[in-house]
């Protein structure tokens, strides 16, 4: 009996053994096929993120960007520690102790989504991963990428520290509109810098790497009002925030720029014209569009912005003079169709003409509704009522245009 108990013990050992050393193998093979040929880690410590080109007025103020990606590159000690909470509460709470993937991550993020029935979900992939999948790969097919995730994870943890990993992600990640990276999208959000952010503030923007158009301020503002407290509840029993700055935080509302709460970062820049436009293309032409628009330049201009206004506003009025002394009338070079006259207000609204002159008062676009003897009913853009009327006497100035294009 003893014998058979043994005997029996014994095959189970070697059954183990060899399934152990088989999946051992295995695993060992798959990592191996999937290692080689992988894009070299190594280049993500030279990584030079594209970022927005900014042009500077005499005084130093902001006049005009350009970018493909709105991206403001700040350097891993500028971001504050609440933010870095936020983003790793979301996304990687084992950050800082895992070595590249995180096993118990994986696990608590499926016991947590199934606990939930799928209202707290968060992605299995470390901040490592992601990192490795922003930058150096493609859309193979989920099994293998995750394969190919974990290698590249592995080897970058052991080239690059925590921080310079962190440094990358919160850099590069898309956050909706436009932005790229938590600089650029407290901007675009809150049009606040980093450092001016509220712990429910800055939940909302760790809220949006997994899916930004899933989690819209406006039209999906329910989903990232309840993503936003998770994110926050996170924080709170990872130890970030107590309590009572949980307890405070959760009950804000949700507000953004999208939402009409902030003013928009463009509110204060300038309308772009031709000075910032003829300093793109000269500096496209000198230097290459792709440098331009992704190099992060700083241009310091000559311009003032308000002896501008003055300038422009000077030469339209010589202008307006000097064509008044000549009789041309120019017009927009623009008709409606005679379909169109019974609801005037609505197609001059949608003509491509200009409404940004000011002569002594703003000018607005209008169309000729009616002539009748030596009079000419008006439409005017943004003004009550069909009857502003112009007389003959009103327009003595301007000589008649012949058939041929010539002024009589």
């Amino acid at each position: 009996m003893i014998r058979f108990i043994l005997s029996t013990l014994g095959g189970l050992f070697t059954f183990v053994t060899l399934g152990v050393f088989a999946v051992a193998i295995s695993i060992g093979a798959v990592f191996y096929i999937y290692g080689r040929d992988l894009p070299s880690h190594e280049s993500l410590a030279q990584y030079k993120p594209p970022t927005i080109s900014r042009i500077y007025s005499a005084e130093g103020r902001i006049i005009d960007e350009f970018a493909k990606e709105r991206r403001l590159f700040t350097p891993a000690a500028e971001i504050p520690d609440l933010v870095k909470q936020a983003f790793i509460s979301a996304e990687d709470k084992n950050f800082y102790s895992h070595k590249g993937y995180d096993a118990r991550g994986i696990a608590a993020a499926a016991y947590d989504a199934v606990a939930s029935r799928g209202q707290d979900v968060r992605g299995a992939s470390t901040i490592t991963q992601q990192v490795m999948k922003n930058f150096l790969l493609g859309g193979e097919r989920a099994a293998e990428r995750k394969i190919k995730e974990i290698i590249l994870a592995t080897r970058l943890e052991e080239t690059l520290s925590k921080d310079r990993i962190l440094e990358l992600y919160l850099n590069e990640i898309f956050l909706g509109q436009n932005s790229y990276g938590v600089t650029a999208a407290a901007l675009t959000y809150f049009n606040k810098p980093l450092r001016d952010l509220a712990p429910h503030e800055a939940a909302f923007l760790a809220s949006l790497p997994k899916a930004p158009s899933d989690y819209h301020p406006v039209r999906q503002a329910e989903r990232l009002l309840a993503r936003r407290n998770f994110v926050l509840r996170e924080m709170n029993e990872n130890g970030y925030i107590d309590d009572a700055t949980y307890e405070t935080e959760v009950a804000m509302p949700l507000r953004s720029v999208q939402a009409g709460d902030f003013e928009t970062f463009r509110s204060a820049l300038p309308p772009r014209d031709y000075f910032t436009d003829e300093i793109r293309r000269q500096l496209s032409l000198d230097f290459g569009e792709e440098e331009f628009f992704s190099g992060g330049m700083t241009v310091r201009a000559t311009i003032d912005p308000e002896m501008q206004v003055e300038a422009a506003a000077a030469m339209r009025r010589a202008l307006e003079t000097y064509d008044r002394d000549a009789g041309v009338w120019r017009g927009t070079g623009r008709t409606l169709a005679a379909e169109d006259v019974s609801d005037w207000r609505e197609a001059l609204a949608r003509a491509e003409v200009p409404r940004d002159i000011t002569l002594d008062g703003p000018w607005f676009p209008a169309v000729v509704l009616e002539v009748a003897g030596d009079t000419a009913r008006l439409g005017i853009e943004g003004q009550e009522g069909e009857d502003h009327v112009i007389t003959a006497n009103d327009v003595t100035w301007a000589r008649k245009r012949l058939e041929d294009g010539s002024l009589g």
